[in-house]
């Protein structure tokens, strides 16, 4: 079969590699659509791991195989595959921390190699654990293969909605109005809340407001502060969520934020970077800060019931498709976005 495989920093390699061989308890299913991830992103870019791996995770396709042992999931069925579950009984798990548990990190889907996702191949397997513990969800008939693709990201982002607490009612600002960010501000306005939304692309801009922010704003914009302030009669934001690792955008958002409101860090910064901040800022205003960081085990049935229900637009989210053999071009468009670039999505067949 094709695969992506990732053979060093930068250095992406389209090559013939054997299909997955299942034990008893496994599951091979066939890539239909794969998402492009920041994370994709950042794992070929940077020195993370060590090569070779085959990336990939927000995969949906069709079950090609199934190991003897296997009951409920059977050739045929179109599923969506998600590539971590907790196990369920560890401390971590016990104080619903999931993505905290070794089982969660250390067990995933793959296509050979090193296991790091594999939905970047024409077939992945996945391992009797996340076969047993609801790691397959089968697609409803009228969901397209796109669309369930989504599922993943969605609870991502669910997960940071959740913990934040956000209410009918509430304003939230969003830092920066790419693909996350729209995700954000269409979950924001589906629990009730009004998203406010920042960027430095003016199409972004544009696009915030499309997919449902109030107001949308440029991000260097210096009178935004008192723009927040005229929103919000001058209280500031309820929460802020940073779905753009910048420490200006940081900054910003302690001065949009209220007195005892919550600034949650989503995007995942550089590790170089460091933040100063005199602590009775916080102290002072009673702001909490909070980090939320990959999805949430308990989100996963809502996640999909968001997007199979259609509750949020995720097809306005798509801007580009490629078939896999281009995936190094599109890494290079997501790093280089358009004016209109957004979501990125791969085919394993190119046709």
């Amino acid at each position: 079969m094709k695969a992506q495989v990732f053979r060093g920093v930068n250095q992406l390699s389209y090559e013939e590699v054997p299909q997955p061989e299942l034990a008893a308890d496994e599951v091979l299913v066939q890539v239909k659509v794969v998402g492009l991830c920041q994370s994709d992103i950042k794992k070929i870019l940077y020195p993370l791991y060590e090569p070779p791996r085959i990336f990939g995770h927000e995969t949906a396709g069709v079950i090609s195989a199934v190991g003897a042992d296997v009951e409920r999931w059977k050739v045929g069925q179109r599923v969506i595959v998600l590539h971590h579950i907790p196990c369920m009984h560890c401390d971590y798990c016990l104080n619903d921390n999931f993505s905290m548990c070794d089982v969660y990190k250390n067990i995933t889907t793959t296509a050979g190699f090193t296991p790091s996702g594999g939905g970047f191949a024409e077939y992945v397997k996945v391992p009797g654990h996340i076969v047993r513990q609801g790691g397959l969800m089968e697609i409803p008939s009228e969901i397209t293969f796109e669309q369930a693709s989504f599922v993943e990201p969605t609870n991502c982002c669910l997960k940071a909605v959740k913990k934040a607490n956000i209410q009918p009612g509430q304003t939230v600002l969003i830092t920066g109005a790419g693909p996350i960010g729209l995700m954000f501000i269409m979950l924001v306005n589906h629990f009730g809340a009004r998203a406010i939304a920042t960027d430095l692309l003016p199409s972004r801009i544009e696009k915030a407001k499309e997919v449902g922010a109030t107001a949308a704003f440029d991000a260097r914009d210096s009178d935004l502060p008192q723009k927040i302030q005229d929103l919000t009669r001058g209280l500031g934001v309820d929460v802020t969520i940073l779905a753009v690792p910048s420490d200006k955008a940081f900054f910003q958002a302690l001065d949009c934020t209220r007195k005892g409101g919550k600034i949650l860090f989503f995007a995942e910064f550089p590790d170089q970077i460091e933040i100063p901040i005199n602590p009775n800022l916080l102290y002072r205003r009673e702001i909490d800060l909070m980090g939320s960081y990959s999805s949430s085990f308990r989100l996963q049935q809502l996640a999909a019931d968001i997007v199979f229900q259609k509750n949020i637009d995720v097809d306005a989210l798509v801007s580009d498709r490629y078939p896999l053999s281009k995936l190094a071009t599109a890494v290079e468009q997501a790093t280089a976005p358009t004016a209109e670039t957004y979501k990125i999505l791969l085919y394993p067949e190119e046709a």
